[in-house]
């Protein structure tokens, strides 16, 4: 799951499936979840059978976000009608605060709210900031293919 490449760089790749209920219009937030299901109001998820949750990263991935490490989040998704892929990225930080314990959830911030579900906070971008592209090929329920690299900045 975790592995580091040749700049010994902390990296994770994992996958989640869109869904046809994927606004991506919130304000502050962005989430990823194991659930299987999206409700219409859930506009913050952007992927669903996510293959991780907070949980399941490892300790030393865990261990460089609560240094308050930056976190580059790569999402991905391929059109399976059109083969084309779109893709965005955010840019957040850790923090010594965060709690990094749920179940199922992860939650990008724009804010510094910690809770269970906090992945990091400080994001520049929220859900209602992504790629419009991006969003629509997740509306179509096609893979999310999303990577973590902790940054040394």
């Amino acid at each position: 799951m975790d592995n580091k490449n040749k700049e010994n760089t902390l990296k994770l790749q994992f996958k989640a499936m869109g869904h046809k209920n994927v606004k991506s219009t919130h304000k502050s937030t962005l989430e990823l979840t194991k659930e299987d299901y999206l409700t219409p109001t859930g506009d913050c998820i952007v992927g669903i059978n996510s293959t991780v949750a907070i949980n399941d990263l490892q300790k030393e991935f865990k261990e460089q976000l609560k240094q308050g490490k930056s976190l580059k989040i790569t999402l991905k998704c391929k059109d399976k009608e059109t083969n084309e892929i779109y893709e965005d990225t955010i840019i957040s930080k850790g923090s010594k605060d965060l709690i990094l314990n749920h179940n199922t959830d992860m939650v990008i911030r724009k804010s510094t709210y910690i809770c269970p579900r906090t992945l990091s906070i400080n994001a520049n971008k929220s859900a209602k900031d992504l790629n419009r592209d991006l969003i629509d090929c997740l509306k179509k329920e096609n893979d999310l293919l999303i990577e973590f690299e902790i940054l040394e900045v």
